[in-house]
C-alpha cells in the first residue's frame, strides 16, 4: 500500500512538473508572439516613414532603400526567432540613422505629417521595448523551470534546451556622445 502511494506521489510530480514546463515553454512562444506583433506594426510604419522622408532627403536614397529592403526580409517569413531579433537589431539602428538625418530638413521636421508619423513610431518603440522585457521575464522564468531540480530532469526528457534573453547590441549599449549630434 505505503509503494502505491508513492507511487501515485511521484507520478502527481511528475505530471505537475511536466504540465508547468509545457506551460512556460509555451509562455515563451507568446510572449516572442507579442514582440511579433509589434514589429509587424512597426513594418507597417516604415513604408510610410520612407515615403514621407524621400520627399525631402533625396541624397539618403541608400539608407531609405537599406531600410525598404530589411522590412521586406523581414515580412517575407521564414525565420527563426534568432534571424528576427538579428534582422530587429538592424532595423532599430537604421531607423536611428535616417532619425538623425532627419536633424537637416527643417521643413521635414515641422510636417504635422512626419511628426505623427515620428509619434507613432516613438510608440511602437516603446511598445517593442515592453513586449522584449515579457518576452525576457518569460525566458527566464522557463530557464529557471529547466535548470533547478526536479524540473531540469524532466526537462532532459522533454528535450527542452535553455533559451536565449533578447539582448541589446554591444554598439547600442555604449553612451550618446550628445555633442556628436550637433555637429553640421
Amino acid at each position: 500500500m505505503i509503494l502505491l502511494i508513492v507511487l501515485a506521489a511521484i507520478a502527481l510530480i511528475a505530471i505537475m512538473v511536466y504540465n508547468g514546463l509545457i506551460r512556460k515553454k509555451n509562455e515563451v512562444d507568446n510572449a516572442f508572439g507579442g514582440i511579433d506583433v509589434q514589429l509587424k506594426k512597426r513594418y507597417d510604419l516604415i513604408p510610410n516613414l520612407v515615403a514621407t522622408v524621400q520627399q525631402y532627403a533625396s541624397h539618403e536614397k541608400e539608407l531609405l532603400e537599406k531600410i525598404t529592403q530589411l522590412r521586406a526580409k523581414a515580412i517575407g517569413g521564414n525565420l527563426s526567432n534568432d534571424e528576427k531579433v538579428d534582422l530587429d537589431n538592424q532595423i532599430s539602428g537604421a531607423l536611428r540613422s535616417i532619425m538623425v538625418s532627419v536633424e537637416n530638413y527643417p521643413d521635414l521636421k515641422a510636417s504635422e505629417n512626419f511628426l505623427n508619423l515620428q509619434r507613432s513610431l516613438n510608440e511602437v518603440e516603446s511598445q517593442i521595448s515592453a513586449a522584449r522585457r515579457a518576452y525576457n521575464a518569460a525566458v527566464t522564468d522557463f530557464n529557471n523551470g529547466i535548470e533547478t531540480f526536479p524540473g531540469n530532469l524532466m526537462a532532459g526528457m522533454m528535450g527542452l534546451t535553455r533559451k536565449q534573453v533578447f539582448e541589446i547590441p554591444e554598439a547600442e549599449r555604449q553612451n550618446v556622445n550628445v555633442k556628436d549630434l550637433f555637429k553640421s
